[in-house]
């Protein structure tokens, strides 16, 4: 029961609830100005966009900048169209592209901007801008493609594109929405954290209908973006673009390395393709045609094709065999062709004969004794231990695994392990007999390119080398790129054993690739012939220069080209004349690398 004081307190409260409820009760369905003004009160956030990093190369030559393109956006409620043809023929967009496009924005929001024609070039608006105020509910935002000012590098340099659903899955920083643009390969893959900048905001007022009623708090809140950071790659722009005229018509590669610091001086991936066919509204339709193109443009050769080193290897099996104490200088093999065939030469000949005649039955005999120590009465098992011992040297030389180039997609090729030939023929079912042809870098044994150029590096080093890289500093700081490209990895083989090899190298191309011999300058360089069963050799040269301090080391590899004399060596002898000299005095030899007849 109730007293007076518990009866006033209660009639109080049910009062002042009676009171809330009639005003809610007016506010929420007789009075509709509420709605109104948070309607007109909505706020709209905008992103503004950075532009991407630069890249230059190592003289400051401009590699790739930022070309403005312009993304038409449509917010679909304010958006009606009376003469869908005209709007197409004015615009260059095919009515089903527009349909799927629209549908597409009103899919995500009837009041929200979303890209109805993206990528317009600056052409095609100055076209079409006039034509923006006949139409409501359209409105233009500023991107930015890249653009290249020369047709060269593709393959390092990459290329950006609209993330897709498995990447922005994969995307841990939140950075990204979709429609926005990543590096997809090359340089602009790895260094996108670098490039891409921060992005900024603008808030704006909108009403209901997505008209743009003015800045959210006088724009206190909006942000600018901050533009991606500039990289200085280790190319040069002017080798680069002379290397693959070189390789016009051809496939292979072409890599040359500054030896002492292991920075990229030219990458080369033939068949190029321009770069510049990679950007704006085009790119899906161009990506599809060189995707589909039968001689792989878009396959980076240098890091990602793996083929017999032939030849060059010998280099390789001489300085382990020195190490080892299993060969001299002095140490002397008849060129016994009962072994393994052979072109003519002096015979018997010693190690710095067998390099400057790349004398394929010496190394036959030579390889047997590295293998064979006889550490075992078992022929299997000697052979086994012999073959793992001499793979742990050679894994040294930076083979059979990947070198930790600043690229995406490299590839470790592959130097064979006793384990392998266990899984092909059996455990206890082969010897030295059945892998001989590894002797003279044939057999099961695949490297790259790149790999190729790091072991003339090694070569002109004497024993080590720095990993391979393409960028020299960022914004200007060479101190930013990472400690692991300013490290000296050794091989493990005495310096003192490289005097020797250098001066065999040298006095090798007078034998075998003559047509690589300047007068001028001394280079050291060696010649191979990679077999293809399944049609021409492959041609196969690296070299160093000058000799006596080297400033270049280079593998040219040329498919189907047949002796490496020919084709790699005559290429890459160029390509040392170009960078140090800075000219070419020996047309005749350009004109016959341009031709490319090199079977014949």
């Amino acid at each position: 029961m109730y007293t007076g004081r518990s009866l006033v307190v209660a009639v109080t409260i049910g009062l002042i609830a009676f009171v809330l409820l009639g005003k809610l009760f007016l506010i929420q369905v007789t009075d509709d100005s509420y709605l109104r003004k948070a309607e007109r009160n909505a706020i709209q956030r905008v992103v503004d966009h950075p532009y991407r990093g630069l890249v230059y190369d190592r003289n400051n030559s401009l590699l790739v900048f930022n070309d403005p393109v312009f993304d038409l956006m449509v917010i679909p409620r304010e958006f009606h169209l009376q003469d869908t043809a005209r709007f197409c023929e004015l615009f260059g967009i095919e009515k089903q592209s527009l349909v799927t496009n629209f549908n597409a924005a009103k899919n995500y929001s009837w009041v929200k901007p979303s890209p109805l024609i993206k990528q317009i070039s600056n052409e095609e608006f100055a076209r079409v801008q006039d034509f923006l105020i006949d139409y409501k509910g359209l409105f233009v935002m500023t991107r930015s493609v890249r653009a290249y000012p020369q047709s060269a590098a593709s393959n390092a340099l990459g290329y950006i594109g609209e993330i897709n659903a498995p990447q922005l899955a994969r995307d841990s920083s939140g950075y990204y929405t979709q429609g926005d643009y990543v590096g997809l390969s090359g340089i602009e893959s790895y260094y996108e954290p670098d490039l891409r900048g921060k992005k900024g905001a603008k808030y704006k007022l909108v009403n209901v209908r997505g008209i743009d009623k003015g800045a959210f708090k006088n724009g206190d809140l909006d942000t600018l973006s901050i533009a991606g950071e500039n990289l200085q790659a280790t190319l040069d722009l002017e080798l680069q673009v002379y290397g693959e005229k070189l390789m016009t018509g051809k496939r292979g590669s072409v890599v040359a390395i500054e030896p002492k610091s292991g920075e990229i001086l030219t990458m080369i991936s033939a068949p190029v393709y321009d770069p510049n066919i990679l950007t704006g509204a085009k790119f899906g339709e161009n990506y599809q045609k060189l995707n589909l193109d039968p001689e792989k443009p878009l396959f980076n050769r240098p890091i990602m094709a793996m083929y017999p080193p032939g030849s060059i290897f010998k280099i390789v099996q001489s300085l382990i065999g020195l190490q080892e104490g299993i060969l001299t200088p002095n140490t002397t093999f008849a060129c016994n062709r009962s072994l393994v065939n052979c072109h003519n030469h002096p015979s018997p000949v010693n190690l710095f004969g067998a390099i400057r005649n790349s004398c394929n039955p010496y190394y036959h005999q030579a390889f047997r004794q590295i293998i064979n120590r006889e550490v075992s009465q078992n022929t299997y098992t000697d052979t086994r231990i012999g073959l793992d011992n001499w793979r742990e040297s050679v894994l040294k030389f930076g083979l059979g695994d990947r070198l930790g180039i600043d690229l995406h997609g490299e590839k470790g090729g592959s130097i064979p392990s006793s384990q392998l030939y266990d899984r092909i023929y059996g455990e206890n079912r082969w010897k030295y007999s059945t892998i001989y042809s590894l002797s003279i870098g044939q057999g099961e044994m695949l490297v790259t390119p790149l790999q190729m150029a790091n072991l003339a590096a090694i070569f002109a080093n004497k024993g080590y080398y720095y990993t391979p890289h393409l960028i020299k500093a960022i914004n200007g700081d060479p101190s930013r790129i990472p400690d692991r490209f300013k490290t000296k990895r050794y091989t493990g083989i005495d310096s003192v054993h490289f005097d020797m090899v250098q001066d065999a190298m040298a006095a090798a191309l007078s034998g075998t690739a003559a047509r690589a011999i300047m007068d001028d300058i001394a280079i050291a360089g060696k010649t191979g012939t990679a077999q293809n069963p399944a049609g021409e050799d492959h041609s196969v040269f690296i070299a160093f220069a000058p000799k006596e301090d080297p400033q270049i080391a280079i593998a040219v590899y040329v498919e189907n080209a047949g002796w490496g004399g020919r084709a790699a060596a005559s290429t890459a002898s160029l390509l040392i004349e170009k960078y140090l000299t800075r000219e070419i005095n020996r047309p005749l030899l350009e004109e016959y690398v341009l031709a490319g007849e090199f079977i014949y």
